[in-house]
């Protein structure tokens, strides 16, 4: 049913999600916290700013991130200077790219769960002489589970659904660039509608199961905190 390069392109397209969805975690949360919580004038150009990717088209944004990341870009001579080389065409010049397009869909669902846990637990950390970093672990984090785990699926599907972002930056390198959208692309215009048949039905079915995954998860965290 796969052929070795479906294969190797489902192999290339999970191990960037995996990579994107930890990165975006990681980056992500401090994003999220500081604009739950920040009173600055600030959060509204920086919040638009992490969102742009939701309307930017993805071949601007591959466009600019290829000239960033090119000989003369910022990002191209600082890689240079660090004995690293081009990014473009390459698996981490996809993971910078998919991080920036996929940013919003991580932090949003985190800086929404932080929000809505309000100052009663914060308050009552404090009460307990509990510091910034000790409330923040032990008390915003847990609370804030559900937000993580919607965040980390959608950004990991996102991710996985990828196209103009990563045909941009990344072209069409087997093993190394073309991931399973790029795969699908590469067969329909061949004409081989068959092959495409079976990877963009895989795909169907992997958008479908991660949709309901996330809606039956939010229903049930809302019932819970509804309970409560």
């Amino acid at each position: 049913m796969f052929t070795d390069a479906d294969l190797d392109a489902i192999w290339l397209t999970l191990r960037l999600a995996t990579t994107v969805t930890v990165l975006l975690l990681l980056i992500g949360t401090p994003i999220a916290w500081w604009l739950a919580r920040t009173r600055s004038w600030l959060k509204g150009p920086i919040g638009a700013l992490v969102a742009l990717p939701l309307v930017l088209p993805p071949t601007v944004l591959g466009f600019y991130l290829l000239i960033a990341m090119g000989p003369n870009g910022w990002i191209g001579q600082l890689t240079q200077e660090m004995g690293i080389g081009l990014l473009p065409f390459t698996f981490w010049g996809l993971v910078i790219a998919s991080v920036f397009y996929s940013l919003p869909f991580v932090v949003q669902p985190i800086q929404n769960a932080m929000e809505a846990l309000g100052e009663r637990p914060l308050e009552v950390a404090a009460t307990l002489r509990a510091g910034p970093w000790d409330t923040f672990f032990n008390v915003v984090l847990p609370l804030s589970k559900p937000g993580f785990i919607t965040a980390a699926i959608l950004g990991f599907a996102h991710t996985v659904g990828e196209f103009g972002v990563v045909l941009m930056i990344g072209g069409n390198i087997p093993q190394e660039t073309r991931v399973v959208s790029v795969q699908i692309y590469d067969y329909v215009e061949a004409m081989e509608y068959g092959q495409a048949h079976v990877l963009a039905g895989l795909m169907v079915a992997f958008s479908f199961v991660v949709l309901l995954g996330v809606y039956g998860f939010q229903r049930r965290g809302t019932s819970v905190w509804g309970s409560r």
